[in-house]
């Protein structure tokens, strides 16, 4: 019996051996099966393929960039493949505003920034990795970008921008600027420099310490507000004799509970020690990485339609519903009984006249809604933006007398605002 025992003991320890050793197999041959298969289907690596023919490159480069000629036309695609972009400081911002102007066609790019890549930077910075943690910003941009597109024309200058240095930096003549600076007056320096010479730029102002992507937004730096970077680029930038036609990116959100990080005790009596540069600050501005990342693109965006000629009309600030009631009362006491309500007065307002008036450009408080040609009815098509005083000159026009009584260009503006709001309509 203790034989059988032993025997029956040794025959399952047997079996359930065998038993192991042969689901081991079937795991290693399923892992085999599975890599062979995934070897079949990966496509190739185009860097193995030498295209020495140019039409094979520019086929190569037109399916890259498919999606954007699409969008753009072969023609915008070409004047992009064809312009030179700076973009001065490669941050959060900075990274993520390069990384897409390489992506949509731009030909040469020119890349600006003394610093290197760390750690803590990682939550924001668009390409950059564990590996890249010490290297210069620039130079781990370069590397990726020339990964993207191999034929791309690169400059990867690890400087600091300084104003002395401006002409040497910004040389090539440029077709636009990205001032992507978190210092003050670094940033008011270059804008200074590339209004004074007649460079195109955009510039971004403060995205830490900010959370709320739906207050971002693409004004003129004489219209923003609740941005404190904007208001002090915006004071010095008049004494110098600069008031506006700065496009910016900016948010409107107001300052939270984030503020700067506090130093050490041990460090506050020499807080200089700790700052990046004697200049720069040494305390620390929390950053969610997201909002750096649409500041950057943002930027892109308004870059690659200005140099494609795909031009757009950023809308400065959405107003409040208070603000649209407003304008409707106004205009129903003007008129009377209308065929529009709160939502349609907000629409003209805000997208077919941009919240300004149409003849001065002005963004301000008393503006209203008034009737092109009187004899019209006040509806799609025949109002337009203009201040309380404008409007009223404008009401003792004769509808007879409005092109001598405006020039050519304002009465084209007018008409072309109209087409555009009958194309909107469409989507509405």
């Amino acid at each position: 019996m203790d034989f059988d025992q032993k025997t029956i003991t040794t025959v399952l320890i047997t079996a359930v051996g065998t038993l192991g050793l042969v689901q081991l197999y079937r795991q290693y041959s399923r892992h085999r099966t599975i890599k062979s298969i995934k070897t079949e289907m990966q496509a190739p690596d185009l860097d193995d393929f030498e295209f020495t023919d140019s039409k094979e490159q520019e086929h190569l480069m037109n399916e890259q960039l498919s999606r954007n000629i699409a969008f753009l036309g072969q023609a915008g695609v070409k004047k992009l493949q064809e312009s030179f972009v700076i973009v001065v400081g490669l941050g959060g911002v900075g990274s993520h505003a390069a990384q897409m102007l390489i992506r949509s066609g731009v030909g040469h790019i020119r890349m600006i920034d003394f610093d290197q890549v760390t750690l803590s930077s990682l939550n924001r910075h668009a390409v950059a990795n564990r590996s890249d943690v010490g290297t210069p910003k620039v130079v781990a941009m370069k590397k990726h970008m020339l990964a993207v597109n191999p034929h791309l024309k690169v400059d990867a200058i690890v400087q600091m921008f300084e104003k002395t240095r401006a002409p040497e930096l910004l040389s090539g003549n440029p077709d636009f600027v990205l001032d992507c600076i978190d210092n003050l007056q670094t940033k008011v320096d270059l804008i200074h420099y590339c209004k004074t010479n007649s460079i195109q730029i955009i510039s971004s102002m403060g995205a830490g310490a900010k959370s709320d992507a739906s207050r971002i937004q693409i004004a003129d730096i004489a219209s923003t507000s609740e941005d404190p970077l904007a208001r002090s680029t915006r004071i010095k930038l008049k004494s110098l004799g600069v008031h506006s036609n700065v496009p910016v990116v900016y948010s409107t959100e107001k300052p939270g509970e984030v503020s700067l990080l506090p130093l050490d005790e041990s460090a506050v009596e020499e807080a200089d020690q700790y700052a990046v540069l004697p200049t720069f600050r040494a305390r620390v501005l929390p950053v969610l990485g997201t909002l750096p990342a649409l500041f950057g693109n943002a930027m892109a965006s308004y870059v690659i339609t200005e140099l494609a000629g795909f031009k757009t009309a950023p809308i400065a600030i959405k107003h409040s519903r208070k603000t649209h009631e407003k304008i409707y009362k106004k205009l129903y006491h003007a008129e009377g009984e209308i065929r529009l309500n709160v939502d349609d007065v907000a629409f003209i307002f805000e997208e077919v006249w941009g919240s300004k008036s149409a003849l001065s450009g002005a963004s301000i408080e008393n503006l209203v809604l008034t009737k092109w040609d009187k004899r019209k009815e006040a509806y799609f098509g025949n109002l337009i933006c203009l201040s309380k005083s404008e409007a009223d000159k404008h009401a003792k026009i004769n509808p007879e007398s409005l092109e001598s009584m405006y020039d050519q260009q304002f009465i084209q503006y007018v008409q072309n605002a109209f087409k555009r709001e009958q194309h909107y309509l469409k989507w509405r």
